[in-house]
């Protein structure tokens, strides 16, 4: 991997990035208080949960299919792809939350100039617009390799749901940093089945954080908007 390459992804990756990304828990903050999450390992277990039945199967596949899209700079299939995906979202926070980090990133992207001008005025005239199509675009603007960029993409999503954990249930430092390193190979592994997954196969079934995250919306006493 080129020095360049690297140094985008872990920029992109980077919880400094200020897309608003830790606001958000994804469903996690619920689940503590339906008592799921209630120490490290069950914290782990949940994490590890979603990123192989959640993102594996939905996020990741879908993030390297918009990559592909905004390399042949498709602009009717990046719009409808999008489109499916924010519908896919299972409840209204879910979908507000990958609207606002898809904003923000996409304000990031023009502003800083990233990518070719045909393809950031297509990127500016998406809306609303997920945060995977954002994050396509920029990975695409880096010269990133597809995997490595779900890599990115799936490590800022693990980091983010252990910082969640740490302030939530709460853990100590040290056993945030545990849950990461155990998912380290779970990373890999999801990586390499979404890059395996046709656009005919993505799934987001997912009832339990459907109703967990429908719950949080309501949920009298909250850290995260999700």
């Amino acid at each position: 991997m080129r020095i360049a390459e690297l140094t985008a992804l872990l920029h992109l990756a980077s919880p400094a990035l200020p897309i608003g990304a830790f606001s958000y828990s994804q469903g996690l903050e619920a689940a503590i208080e339906a008592q799921l999450i209630t120490d490290a390992d069950s914290a782990r277990d949940w994490i590890a949960s979603g990123l192989a039945n959640v993102l594996a199967r939905g996020e990741l596949p879908f993030l390297a299919h918009q990559i592909e899209r905004w390399r042949a700079h498709d602009a009717a299939a990046l719009a409808q792809a999008d489109a499916e995906f924010l519908a896919s979202r299972e409840s209204a926070e879910l979908r507000r939350e990958t609207e606002q980090m898809g904003w923000s990133l996409k304000q990031l992207c023009v502003s800083l100039e990233w990518g070719e001008e045909a393809r950031r005025a297509t990127l500016a005239a998406l809306t609303p617009l997920a945060q995977p199509t954002a994050f396509a675009f920029a990975a695409l603007a880096h010269d990133a390799a597809t995997d490595a960029a779900l890599a990115a993409y799936a490590f800022s999503w693990v980091e983010n749901q252990a910082a969640a954990a740490l302030k939530a249930v709460p853990l100590g430092q040290l056993a945030g940093q545990r849950i990461i390193v155990a998912l380290r190979a779970a990373i890999d592994e999801a990586v390499t089945r979404a890059m395996q997954t046709p656009p005919e196969r993505i799934n987001t079934f997912a009832p339990q954080l459907g109703i967990l995250s429908a719950r949080h919306e309501s949920q009298y006493s909250r850290l995260f908007r999700s």
